[in-house]
């Protein structure tokens, strides 16, 4: 993932964030791929976040739900690439994810899953003003002490990353080595909680 331009030329100048939300999923427990929940008002809310919080481009990884972007109703403006081999693990859509930044200028990612609808653009404004101010490049939201999204990760660790993400395991194998990661209480601003159920769903 180095820094070249798409002909692989020269060094690319790299300046500002892309957003990526992760969407592949199948959403087993929640009964169908959280890209479509709640008429995809949860992906709208997660396009709208990244955006609003200074991300540009917001790039989308499809996995179950099939490559079209039209299946899920992609939000106007926002880039979509799809996984195929979804059915592996988030690591799969995060490798998608972060191949698709890689073609454009952008010198961080903003990692958001689709399933936390309550995260908004000023808890990614945020968490990316902390990653820019850190000589690392890394930085992430916290709720009560639990480490939440966005993930904002420097393009310099994008293919450590991307080499350490396997299955389910997404950056977390590679930034739990690391005591670099800038930690960002957002507990003001937002609960962070992921959704695996429908609401209605006791257990």
């Amino acid at each position: 993932m180095a820094a070249s331009d798409r002909a692989g030329n020269a060094p690319v100048a790299r300046t500002g964030c892309a957003g990526i939300v992760l969407a592949a999923g199948a959403g087993t427990r929640y009964g169908r791929p959280k890209a479509l929940a709640e008429g995809g008002a949860w992906l709208r809310a997660a396009v709208d976040a990244l955006r609003g919080g200074g991300c540009a481009p917001v790039i989308v990884v499809l996995g179950a739900t099939g490559p079209a972007p039209e299946t899920v109703g992609l939000p106007a403006g926002a880039m979509s690439v799809w996984a195929p081999d979804w059915a592996t693990g988030v690591g799969a859509s995060l490798r998608a994810g972060l191949r698709a930044a890689a073609q454009t200028t952008a010198r961080a990612v903003a990692i958001m899953p689709v399933d936390t609808p309550d995260v908004g653009a000023a808890v990614v404004a945020r968490v990316l003003a902390a990653a820019q101010a850190a000589p690392s490049g890394l930085a992430r939201a916290v709720f009560h002490g639990t480490p939440g999204h966005p993930v904002v990760i420097d393009h310099k660790h994008w293919t450590s990353v991307a080499y350490e993400a396997v299955k389910d395991s997404g950056a977390r194998t590679y930034l739990s080595g690391r005591d670099d990661m800038v930690c960002v209480t957002c507990d003001d601003l937002a609960t962070g909680v992921d959704h695996d159920f429908p609401a209605s769903t006791a257990r």
